[in-house]
């Protein structure tokens, strides 16, 4: 919770030693002990609250300054004999008018009588408010807003008693003036970032969203606060780019202005947001009115921030006990939401070891929120736990977990737990560490034995050492002789290696670098390979202080590679002709048969295309395709086979490949195509076997597909999710016949419809009839069918093709889009 180095997802604490927990009932000792000087504390806030409610009424009736209202409420005290307090009561009471009902002007407060009463004040008749007219632009020069619209507000805002109540009253009085559909203030906290403490015209939702705001970059609250300058949000597409918007869509609010609210001192720790339903520039009146009502706000607001931000609530022994208590505890207050659910932490008290994840830590956290100072803590199970014993009462503990820490110029794995228990209304935090056991310790010792490794530290503040007994065994050295010093490890080394190990240790304690280093040792009449591994530790500058890593024994590894070594020169000498063989292969098939990286759109179809080489064995196939829009915008789509593998079959495929289109191009029908193609087979010296072949011709206009084959299975086509295979139009093999029969089939295809054009290596398996590889085929084809995204003949091959293929495969996947509803 405390160190953002901390190795698990469990809470972090920060890098300190370890404590016990405090004494609960010495604890409650002095906190009863306390209790009258919390009582008067409590009573000194009340007054106080008081007081800036009497400031903020006289400032919201005359539009004075926080100074001029203060100086007004003294004077009046003086005047009449009353204690400052008596005063402010008095002026609030006189200021009371029934709901409905706003005096004209504001009430003169006349001094008591000399028997002690207060004479009512004059009431004039009531007036009603004026109906708000629609935003018109203000003459130029006019810059004095709307002063009937500031002294509704600012009688309305005597009878305020929540932020939230202010939010609501600020959106009903400007939603006529100035076009205000939501209203939202947001505090500044002591860390930088913001709560939304009142809001109106916005939902519970985007409400909890927004509710704390980091210290970040690009906000206008933050912005205006950070300036003391309003800023105003007229321009929807530049605020977008310069601003995180707030909205869900942002544009629901094409017009904003952030108000900051400038306290005593100058300060600027409120902000407040006006968001419009309408777009356009604030006019010049819109924003005098908008500027005037911030400062209406200002002694209101105040007057609720009364509540103590750090700690001032908890008396000073308390948070002195904590400064003497060891280890890492905190004392929390939990903040809650209008709706009661707990929203954050308040640190009200913390031991001086704890630490937050930016570094600060005793004192500096008080007044915090928890989420401020560690915000992985939201996610982590030690916020459900924190919530539990603040409901039951039961304390907490959490599961240990491992964090690494300095210690003493070094770095250390320790293990930490963290308990809850509930103190009054609040919680008290506390952090353990854990030491390792014995059982540990063994396992270390088996691991290094059995790994044949050991672990080694070198202190570069103190110029210690420490070496496990497993190094000095890896190392060939006596332990009475202790460890080698860092800069001396290279002696270890061969001369032949020892540069690269001692290279390797300048860079490490210079700058840091970490170094992974093989290096050979004789160990009587042997040599050993050895590896060694080692990191720098850094302190808060960034020096190295510390370096841990381990040497391990590869000795027998090195031998069994070099073993490997010898058997696969032998292995690779045999293997490179018939390599050599498959590489000219396979690089002369990817050049005549080029593949697409996305989906082809031809005569308004979605074509998918995917060929994938056999597995076993060397050889490259003959499985081809083509796919091309002819010049009258009818679509070509031909799927073929040649049998056999290797530079003969790769060389037949080009060459009925391009054939093929050339005929199809110059005029020739489908049945001719066929024709021609069988006799190339038959009689041309650079073409040799056999082959089959699907040409398909698709006429978008009537969306009509023209097909025919040569003994070639039969295209799948899937209408309305149902599968069926087109009816074979007669066909031979070609090159197996002088006088061959080929004829064409015809389809007309449908809105959604989906064509498979496929070789028979999708189909096929050993031992298996082509009927049973159709059937799944259909099937599996079904099951995909609602698949319509790029590369969606994923799923299909990859549920057809299990174990090695000894095939190759080639799919053509022809998809005609939906019409629109």
């Amino acid at each position: 919770m405390c160190d953002a180095r901390a190795v698990t997802s469990e809470p972090r604490s920060p890098a300190a030693s370890g404590g016990a927990v405090p004494d609960l009932t010495a604890l409650a000792q002095v906190v009863a002990r306390q209790r009258a000087e919390m009582d008067r504390l409590q009573e000194q806030a009340a007054t106080s609250a008081v007081v800036e409610r009497a400031k903020g009424a006289l400032m919201a009736l005359t539009s004075c300054t926080p100074e001029a209202a203060h100086e007004e409420l003294l004077q009046r005290a003086k005047a009449a004999g009353h204690t400052l307090v008596e005063e402010c009561w008095i002026t609030l009471g006189t200021l009371v008018t029934p709901l409905g009902h706003a005096p004209a002007r504001p009430p003169a407060v006349a001094p008591p009588s000399p028997d002690g009463t207060v004479p009512a004040p004059h009431r004039p008749a009531p007036v009603e408010a004026p109906a708000a007219p629609a935003e018109a632009p203000a003459p130029a020069g006019d810059d004095r807003g709307d002063p009937a619209a500031l002294a509704l507000l600012g009688r309305a805002l005597v009878h305020v008693g929540t932020p939230h109540d202010l939010a609501r009253c600020l959106q009903e009085h400007l939603a006529g003036p100035v076009g205000a559909d939501a209203v939202m203030i947001y505090r500044r906290l002591p860390g930088g970032g913001l709560d939304l403490i009142g809001h109106a015209g916005i939902d519970d939702t985007l409400a909890h969203q927004w509710r704390h705001v980091p210290p970040l970059s690009g906000v206008a609250a933050h912005d205006a606060l950070d300036a003391r300058e309003p800023r105003w949000l007229e321009d929807l597409a530049q605020d977008s780019a310069r601003y995180l918007l707030i909205g869900d869509p942002a544009r629901q609010w094409p017009s904003r202005a952030w108000l900051p609210v400038v306290g005593g001192g100058g300060r600027a720790d409120m902000a407040i947001g006006v968001l419009r339903g309408r777009g356009g520039p604030f006019s010049r009146r819109s924003r005098a009115l908008l500027l005037g009502a911030a400062r209406l706000c200002a002694g209101r607001l105040r007057a609720f921030d009364v509540r103590p931000e750090h700690g001032t609530d908890v008396p000073e022994e308390v948070r002195a006990l904590f400064d003497a208590l060891p280890g890492l505890t905190v004392l929390l207050t939990p903040l809650r939401s209008p709706a009661g659910e707990v929203e954050d932490y308040r640190i009200d008290a913390v031991t001086r070891q704890t630490v937050d994840v930016l570094g600060r830590g005793g004192r500096e956290l008080l007044g915090r929120r928890v989420l401020e100072c560690w915000p992985a803590v939201a996610e982590e199970p030690l916020w459900r736990g924190l919530l539990d014993t603040l409901g039951s009462g039961e304390p907490y503990e959490s599961e240990p977990y491992a964090q690494q820490e300095f210690v003493a110029g070094g770095q250390e794995l320790s293990l930490y737990s963290v308990r809850a228990a509930r103190v009054g209304d609040g919680l008290l935090l506390t952090w353990l560490r854990q030491e390792s056991s014995d059982r540990q310790v063994q396992r270390l010792a088996d691991l290094q034995r059995l790994g044949r490794l050991g672990w080694a530290t070198w202190n570069l503040v103190t110029h210690e050492a420490a070496w496990s007994s497993q190094v000095y065994e890896l190392c060939d050295r006596h332990p009475g002789h202790g460890p080698v010093r860092l800069e001396e490890l290279a002696h270890l080394a061969l001369p032949e290696d020892a540069p690269a190990l001692a290279r390797a240790v300048r860079e490490l304690l210079v700058s840091g670098e970490p170094f992974d280093v093989l290096f050979r040792k004789k160990a009587g009449a042997a040599t050993r390979h050895l590896r060694i591994v080692a990191e720098a530790v850094r302190d808060a500058d960034g020096t190295p202080v510390q370096v841990h890593g381990f040497v391990q024994d590869l000795t027998a590894q090195r031998s069994a590679e070099l073993a490997l070594v010898e058997s696969e020169r032998a292995i690779l000498a045999q293997q490179g002709i018939l390599q050599a063989e498959r590489m000219l292969a396979g690089r002369l098939q990817h050049a005549l048969l080029p593949m697409p990286r996305r989906p082809v759109r031809l005569a308004g179809l979605r074509v998918d295309l995917a060929y994938l080489p056999a597995e076993s064995g060397i050889h490259v196939g003959g499985d081809w395709f083509s796919a091309i829009e002819l010049p009258d915008g009818d679509a070509l789509f031909v799927v073929g086979d040649v049998a056999g593998h290797g530079l003969d079959a790769v060389a037949t495929m080009a060459q009925l490949r391009f054939t093929a289109k050339g005929m199809i191009f110059t005029g020739s029908s489908l049945t001719g195509a066929l024709a021609r193609l069988n006799t190339l087979l038959l009689h041309s010296r650079d073409t040799k076997g056999t082959a089959t072949l699907v040409l398909a011709r698709y006429q978008p206009g009537e969306r009509r597909l023209l097909w025919a084959q040569a003994g070639h299975l039969p295209p799948l086509l899937l209408r309305d999710g149902e599968p069926r295979y087109l009816e074979r139009p007669r066909g031979v093999l070609l090159g197996a016949t002088e006088t061959p029969v080929f004829e064409e089939a015809e389809c007309r295809l449908r809105p959604g419809d989906r064509l498979l054009l496929f070789t028979d290596g999708l189909v096929e398996r050993p031992g298996e009839g082509i009927e049973l590889g159709l059937e799944r085929l259909a099937k599996t084809a079904a099951a995909h069918h609602r698949t319509d995204a790029p590369g969606s003949l994923g799923p299909l091959l990859a549920s057809m093709l299990e174990g090695e293929r000894r095939d190759d495969v080639c799919v053509l996947d022809i998809r005609v889009p939906r019409e629109p509803a």
